[in-house]
């Protein structure tokens, strides 16, 4: 059984539908997350689950019990749900303690004070903050805050959590490590978890499966992070996630050629991939590659090193696109600074139909 199910959930704010006929699986035991651009709808989703946005149409079910059904006439109070709920902005009430702000649930519950005092000793072990027991969330940094924050909803719901945008007030370096904080506490506890984000990159670190969304609230492609990396549904995931480069192409007299300025000449035999009609190359900066074999000439413009890669920029007749190159691959001895002319080649690139006209 999964642990959540939503079936054809249509949501709306008066006349503004913001997503129809939304479905979606969530397995026991799964962090999967939820991509997609500001306003496409995901919080509103995750509102749905905890009860505090009623659907217009359709179902939610957790352990396969209804949260909601319009056709069963269910809606589950929203405290009755036992669903753990971490926010971007810690939502941790700055006149209560840590003891208190992570023991509020359960006194909620009305849990007797031993019980209360095992959860929270248990929810702090959880998010390494032992020993903090007293101190003020003015005393505490950011990162800190968003431990306390998940213990919280711990002592809510280590059945299931939602994460919306939880990291996302973090600096990189603490960024970096509470991914790997969620991940390893939620391996040792089982908890199912949904995060909601825009940040794909965080998510596809941390999830097993992403869901990306349009800005139209539709669900676009579902899979893990290789699979939407390396097998995008389509020309809007492809653009959404990642660093990725679109360069008009055409076919001219057999020939397959970049279409800028004018005809550049790439391949003589058709390409993985090719579609008729007005078409452009997506590219990602790791595929764009130096080659002395290549057929298109560039001139690098920019060189800058990142400590695991040096990314380019190459200019290729009157526009500039990103290339990156690995640390190892420079190992080959070869030298390239800004100014020089290169040669490039295309690998794993992708074709599409450009959308409204013509290629330039």
């Amino acid at each position: 059984m999964n642990k959540v199910e939503f079936k054809n959930i249509t949501l709306s704010y008066g006349s503004n539908v913001v997503v129809k006929d939304f479905s979606l699986s969530v397995g026991n035991g799964e962090i999967i997350g939820i991509v997609g651009p500001s306003g496409c709808g995901k919080t509103t989703i995750m509102r749905a689950l905890c009860g505090l946005k009623k659907p217009d149409t359709g179902e939610i079910y957790v352990n396969g019990t209804p949260f909601f059904s319009k056709e069963k006439r269910a809606n589950l109070a929203p405290e009755k749900r036992g669903i753990g709920i971490v926010f971007q902005d810690y939502a941790v009430w700055p006149h209560l303690s840590v003891y208190d702000n992570i023991a509020y649930p359960l006194k909620k519950k009305k849990l007797a004070k031993n019980e209360i005092d095992r959860e929270v000793h248990e929810a702090l072990t959880q998010v390494s903050m032992l020993g903090y027991e007293k101190y003020m969330p003015s005393q505490l940094s950011g990162g800190q805050q968003q431990r306390v924050a998940i213990a919280r909803a711990l002592t809510s719901s280590k059945d299931l959590i939602i994460m919306d945008e939880p990291i996302t007030n973090l600096d990189a370096k603490l960024r970096e490590s509470m991914l790997v904080e969620i991940r390893l506490m939620q391996e040792r506890l089982g908890t199912t978890i949904i995060y909601v984000t825009h940040d794909q990159e965080a998510a596809l670190q941390l999830c097993d499966r992403v869901v990306i969304m349009d800005q139209q609230g539709n669900i676009n492609q579902i899979g893990t992070d290789e699979e939407i990396i390396e097998h995008p549904a389509n020309q809007f995931v492809f653009r959404f996630i990642g660093v990725s480069n679109f360069i008009p192409v055409k076919k001219v007299d057999g020939k397959y050629c970049l279409h800028l300025d004018k005809d550049y000449v790439y391949s003589n035999e058709e390409p993985n991939g090719w579609v008729e009609g007005n078409v452009e190359m997506g590219v990602r900066p790791m595929d764009m590659v130096f080659d002395d074999n290549g057929l298109i000439e560039a001139q690098i413009v920019q060189a800058v090193f990142l400590g695991n890669m040096y990314n380019y920029f190459v200019r290729i007749g009157d526009r500039e696109y990103r290339l990156q190159r690995s640390t190892l691959d420079s190992l080959d001895g070869k030298d390239y600074k800004v100014g020089d002319t290169v040669h490039l080649s295309f690998i794993n690139e992708k074709y599409y139909p450009i959308e409204g006209g013509s290629a330039c």
